[in-house]
């Protein structure tokens, strides 16, 4: 009897579980726990960013707005519109990831995502995919809450969508580069206001570049973000500043790269396992 008894523990062991080749239980869960945890402070995450735009726009509309002429034949409102819902998603997108790992790495908890069966493909995917959700809830929520009161109507779908969320994917992706990166909530604040805002405020959020004189004009075609908000706002508007083709090779570019660097990053390691 004692002689059979290892063998029948044996035999009730449970057999390993079978993942396969894409850890989808694994992904699905750590991106609904980036989701839910914005969510769990939707005020703070989602409607105080919509109200920060609404003033933008309350001020700008109300202050200066009668005084604005019309840019390319659109109201300066309708103009203004589309640049803040892009800047609400672009500022969300980065704030989502970047916070999440910088929090992670504060609180000692990056143990909590590396220790799982995850790649690394599978560790960019639910970050940035999180942070993607983030920004686009935002911009979602900026565009319906304005839309009463401007003229927010889609002139070409396929634009908003590609720029959209290309942009929200580029932010996303340089959060989770920058969370990474950063020891300190005080490293994430320097790329915020001495890079993420200048790129954002600087690239025709408020104005039509081709209002700027020479060699400022020049200059505004090199900052990526530009050709974000001007597909996005051609998306309602059907009017450009810049060449949509070469916005949208920018965009795709960029967004390769960038999702190249946060798989080598992720899968070395590197800031997170020492």
């Amino acid at each position: 009897m004692d002689a059979k008894a290892p063998a029948q523990s044996h035999a009730s062991a449970p057999a390993p579980r079978e993942i396969g080749a894409v850890n989808w239980l694994g992904l699905w869960t750590l991106y609904k726990k980036e989701v839910r945890r914005f969510l769990k402070v939707s005020f703070q995450t989602v409607l105080a960013p919509v109200a920060t735009t609404l003033l933008f726009m309350t001020v700008f509309t109300i202050a200066i707005g009668a005084a604005r002429p019309a840019v390319d034949g659109v109201p300066f409102a309708v103009f203004l519109a589309p640049g803040l819902v892009m800047m609400g998603l672009l500022n969300n997108s980065f704030a989502n990831s970047s916070s999440s790992l910088i929090v992670a790495k504060v609180q000692g908890n990056t143990v909590d995502f590396l220790m799982p069966p995850l790649s690394a493909v599978e560790l960019a995917a639910a970050f940035i995919g999180g942070a993607v959700t983030r920004g686009v809830l935002v911009g979602a929520a900026t565009a319906i809450c304005i839309a009463p009161f401007i003229d927010m109507s889609v002139a070409h779908a396929w634009a908003v969508a590609y720029y959209g969320l290309g942009a929200a994917l580029m932010l996303s992706m340089i959060g989770v580069i920058a969370g990474i990166w950063a020891e300190k909530f005080d490293h994430l604040a320097v790329i915020t206001n001495f890079i993420i805002m200048p790129l954002t405020f600087l690239s025709g959020t408020f104005y039509s570049v081709e209002i700027l004189p020479e060699p400022f004009q020049t200059i505004s075609h090199f900052n990526p973000v530009f050709y974000m908000i001007d597909g996005f706002r051609y998306g309602f508007t059907g009017v450009s500043d810049g060449s949509l083709l070469v916005g949208m090779l920018v965009v795709a570019a960029i967004n390769i790269v960038l999702l190249v660097a946060c798989y080598r990053v992720l899968a070395s390691g590197w800031r997170l396992k020492t």
